[in-house]
């Protein structure tokens, strides 16, 4: 499967298939995207949001954003605001661990701790409104005084054989 291909150049894809025929010449090749969706959307428009992202995938993932940024864009923020000069902590560290990270907040463990020096980031940065694409559910884990908007994904399939009809095909061979 060759995923999030909204984002990426037609060389790169381009570049992706060859690589895959020549690995695996009878290789089923289906592409795909992560839709974002947002459950408030309106909420975005014309505030000063703070984007909370999937840590690994800022972090070892090396993105300088993620879904949390597109949907501030996508749907008219005045200004993502930039958590750095507000970090605490771990948080801190973390900037300076990965100096490629933009203007994001990376939600990085969720010990007692950690949780601690989220809620200090956040509450220093005083956005109006947090745009949540971390795992992690903050509204669940936080005590937030700010308007909290959920930012998720869904799977699209793009082209190639239906992925769950030709997993379910494997699976029966399989059992058989």
């Amino acid at each position: 499967m060759i995923n999030k291909v909204g984002g990426a150049s037609a060389e790169a894809l381009v570049g992706i298939r060859e690589q895959i025929h020549e690995n695996n010449v009878k290789a089923e090749v289906v592409e795909a995207d992560l839709e974002i969706l947002v459950d408030q959307p309106e909420a975005i428009l014309g505030k000063r949001v703070l984007a909370v992202e999937d840590g690994p995938t800022l972090t070892h993932g090396e993105m300088s954003f993620g879904a949390g940024t597109l949907a501030a864009r996508r749907f008219g923020a005045r200004e993502i605001v930039d958590p750095r000069p507000f970090a605490v902590g771990s948080l801190a560290a973390a900037y300076l661990r990965f100096p490629h990270l933009g203007p994001v907040v990376p939600a990085l463990g969720y010990s007692a701790h950690q949780c601690q020096e989220l809620q200090q980031t956040i509450d220093r940065c005083g956005a109006d409104v947090i745009v949540d694409a971390s795992p992690c559910r903050l509204n669940r884990i936080l005590d937030l005084n700010t308007r909290l908007v959920r930012v998720s994904y869904e799977f699209r399939q793009v082209s190639g054989p239906s992925l769950f009809e030709s997993i379910n095909s494997k699976i029966s061979l399989a059992r058989h």
